[in-house]
């Protein structure tokens, strides 16, 4: 097979070299595109190209496979802590037991926030969402923290990274409490990284929450199942902040602003809302998907489909079994998972699903487990953004240690052509002034 691409521009031919990553996946080079034939490419929400080499995760979504740093979701996911699988992504190798023991102390160590930073938690309005909150304390964070933004060795960035992962969990527990005006409660050293922030969502002055083993665990999947996912949106926008120098406190919060959204890190709210409103108003699961399926019908199916998965993802998987075990061990029957699993159960039978290849995403089932541990909705982005806080530091380390070259996408201009600047006297009242005196 040839190890280049022949693209003909006006007649001219040019060899464009053909990139192969170690799993097969091929890309071709257009880096100098632009230099030798003064043509750019337009693909529109990037779905087509490879912005980056990357060696942290590998997805494929045709056969659907997730691993990170060349291990198995699967694997992770039964054997692994989350802790550890923070290390995984960020160093790209497993720890030794002294590493992670280490690695351990920097989160308990660390896991305390600065008392003034406390007193920011007053200037934000009971309504204001956990996202605003988690982003502007994540920023306001790093004013605390002067030494760790040169990151001038590998000891001040494992000492950020271990501060930044663990203190998201302290903000992200206080941002709650904050918002149900309830007191902040300080985490406990003793305790594991998910146990700890159960504690401080749930504890109170008067009486300890003891976090129930099986919501930890279930916790803990959550986390390792969202700490990274290849160049999506949130990750993509890190290493965007990350390309202009920016620190790893303003690149991380940066993805936080763009998981808020509902397209990315909503998603999970979205499906059990969806699922709420199917239970209050009993709706006819069959009758729902016949909807679904209508082509100028607002209803959607969410947490079915995935921009990159062609198969069923591997962390819906997972959290099913997940889902099914830790209600069952609580005893506690919730009516949105019975739903949720006649809804898959219709839909996978359904040709139109089937023909599209439309299954299950890891969104489908997180809202249900995250409900069950009695985490609010406007909670649910928060927790995905504590998960995927190492993929995105493990993604900043690698534009910082890479030869830094400025994220600088072109476009294709569709705008007015070049015109004259006509003076406010001369205008119409019909129009002309957006038409004339320019955007």
């Amino acid at each position: 097979m040839s190890d280049t691409a022949k693209i003909v521009i006006g007649g001219a031919a040019h060899d464009l070299p053909i990139v192969v990553g170690t799993e097969g996946d091929r890309a071709v080079d257009i880096t100098k595109l632009r230099v030798t034939t003064g043509h750019v490419t337009l693909d529109e929400g990037y779905a087509n190209t490879g912005s980056c080499r990357s060696a942290i995760t590998f997805v494929d979504g045709e056969k659907g496979i997730l691993r990170y740093r060349g291990i198995p979701i699967e694997q992770l996911a039964m054997n692994s802590t989350f802790v550890e699988t923070c290390w995984l992504l960020i160093y790209g190798r497993l720890p030794t037991q002294e590493q992670l023991k280490t690695w351990s102390g920097l989160f308990t160590r660390y896991e305390m926030i600065h008392e003034g930073l406390y007193k920011h938690f007053d200037g934000f309005p009971p309504t204001g969402h956990p996202m605003a909150i988690l982003s502007a304390m994540i920023n306001a964070g790093s004013c605390y923290e002067p030494d760790m933004m040169e990151m001038e060795s590998d000891t001040t960035f494992q000492v950020a990274a271990a501060r930044l992962i663990s203190k998201i969990r302290t903000i992200a527990a206080a941002s709650y409490k904050a918002s149900i005006g309830q007191p902040i409660v300080y985490p406990k050293p003793h305790l594991d990284y998910c146990s700890n922030f159960l504690h401080m969502m749930f504890s109170l002055p008067y009486r300890d929450y003891e976090p129930d083993p099986d919501s930890v665990a279930a916790l803990q999947m959550i986390l390792i199942l969202h700490a990274d996912h290849e160049q999506n949106c949130s990750s993509s926008t890190v290493r965007m902040v990350a390309s202009s120098g920016a620190n790893m406190f303003a690149s991380c919060a940066a993805g936080v602003c763009a998981l808020w959204g509902r397209l990315h890190g909503g998603a999970n709210a979205a499906v059990v809302e969806m699922l709420q409103q199917l239970h209050d108003q009993r709706v006819d699961l069959k009758e729902y998907v016949t909807l679904v399926k209508g082509k100028e019908s607002p209803v959607r199916l969410m947490g079915f489909g995935h921009r990159v998965y062609k198969q069923y993802d591997p962390r819906a998987t997972i959290l099913k079994e997940v889902a099914d075990r830790l209600l069952g061990r609580l005893k506690r029957p919730d009516p949105l998972l019975e739903i949720a699993k006649r809804l898959e159960d219709v839909a996978l039978n359904d040709p139109y699903f089937i023909e599209r290849r439309l299954y299950p995403n890891v969104d489908f089932y997180s809202g249900v487990i995250l409900r069950a541990m009695g985490i609010p909705v406007n909670m649910f982005t928060v927790m995905f953004a504590m998960g995927r806080m190492p993929g995105w530091i493990a993604n900043w380390k690698e534009v910082h240690n890479g030869a830094i070259a400025l994220y600088r996408p072109r476009q294709v201009y569709v705008g007015e052509p070049e015109r004259r600047y006509v003076p406010i006297h001369e205008r119409s009242a019909a129009g002309e002034s957006g038409r004339e005196s320019g955007r």
